[in-house]
């Protein structure tokens, strides 16, 4: 019988939006949103945000897993653009 244990992670999850030089909004989600700000702006980051940069940090929100994150990045980018701009 194997036993699965789950290491516990001190790394937080986060999910954010960033509004982009066309006015447009990215949402991903990172362990390091300074990081991946910088990343954005140097045409690291997305391909969606390389051609729209310099992008500017709009709203994020922390998770305790990368599950959480990633399932709150799908329902943010499901929501419309007012909708959006009414979490910040």
């Amino acid at each position: 019988m194997m036993i699965k244990y789950e290491v516990e992670s001190k790394e937080m999850y986060y999910t954010y939006i960033v509004e982009c030089k066309d006015g447009t909004f990215y949402t991903g989600w990172t362990t390091d949103v300074t990081r991946r700000i910088t990343e954005h702006n140097e045409g690291k980051g997305a391909k969606y945000t390389r051609a729209r940069n310099p992008v500017q940090l709009r709203y994020y929100e922390e998770f305790m897993t990368k599950k959480d994150a990633m399932k709150r990045e799908y329902a943010i980018k499901q929501l419309s653009r007012k909708q959006k701009m009414q979490l910040f």
